[in-house]
């Protein structure tokens, strides 16, 4: 009983100090993009939108979220087309290659990007689809596509395969059986992996940066130029789009989550 008592007592420890880290960044950022003449006290002496009005006139604000949200959803439908039939092969059909597939659909993920990144972008640049909104779409689907065919897996996996089968058995042909019987049954998890595939997109910086544009660099990479490269802008103005990137990828987050448990992601059903 002791020991159960000092395990909970060092968790519930564990799990403070590290919300108290984890807010303490993220509101130092919030009060940093809102402050003027903070100069060391606990809370800035002018609260201003200043910098976030900067920040946008800087950055064509509407042109950076449009370029945005087009790769990141336009990624999300594509990876969706292609992973959820592989899901369903993978969830359904034992054979003597599945290993190997599996294998080779979690590399893209294991592996550091810049290491198939930039003979990608290279190949996009050759294609002349690098700089544009197609070749960051394109660079963003080899992550993208293993990542969702591996959330809607375990979601297909915890389906009676029964359900399938009375289907086949009233007449159902397989198209019949996909789309009205397994289709409703799975449209969580195809929420949810279309969500957590646009938040992952977002956060893409490696092969986003190696082949975007002008017109066609996500939040992230802008973000990454800011804060990097030649030039100085006020850190005010960075944190402002620092927070403008965490709302964004918060917010498809929670919405993600509010249509699946992360457990689901690794059921496998008997």
């Amino acid at each position: 009983m002791k020991r159960m008592g000092l395990s909970k007592a060092l968790f519930w420890f564990t799990i403070i100090v590290y919300s108290f880290n984890i807010l303490g960044i993220i509101l130092t950022v919030v009060l940093n993009s809102l402050s003027k003449e903070w100069y060391g006290e606990l809370f800035p002496k002018i609260f201003t939108f200043e910098w976030y009005t900067y920040m946008a006139r800087e950055h064509d604000l509407p042109q950076l979220l449009y370029a945005t949200f087009i790769v990141a959803i336009s990624v999300a439908l594509i990876a969706l087309i292609i992973g959820l039939p592989t899901a369903y092969v993978l969830a359904r059909y034992d054979f003597r290659l599945k290993n190997v597939i599996l294998s080779f659909l979690l590399l893209p993920m294991l592996i550091p990007p810049m290491t198939y990144g930039i003979p990608l972008a290279a190949l996009l640049y050759k294609l002349r689809l690098a700089t544009k909104l197609s070749g960051v779409i394109l660079a963003n689907l080899v992550p993208v596509v293993p990542y969702v065919t591996l959330i809607l897996t375990p979601f297909i996996e915890q389906i009676d395969i029964s359900y399938e089968s009375a289907a086949r058995i009233l007449g159902a042909n397989r198209f019949q059986t996909f789309f009205k019987v397994l289709l409703p049954l799975i449209i969580p998890g195809i929420f949810t992996s279309a969500l957590l595939s646009i938040v992952r997109t977002i956060a893409m910086f490696e092969l986003t940066f190696l082949v975007a544009g002008p017109k066609s660099q996500t939040v992230v990479v802008a973000l990454y130029y800011d804060a990097y490269a030649a030039g100085t802008r006020p850190p005010q103005a960075i944190d402002a789009l620092a927070v403008v990137y965490f709302l964004i990828t918060m917010t498809f987050l929670v919405i993600a989550l509010r249509f699946a448990s992360p457990t689901q992601f690794v059921y496998r059903g008997k």
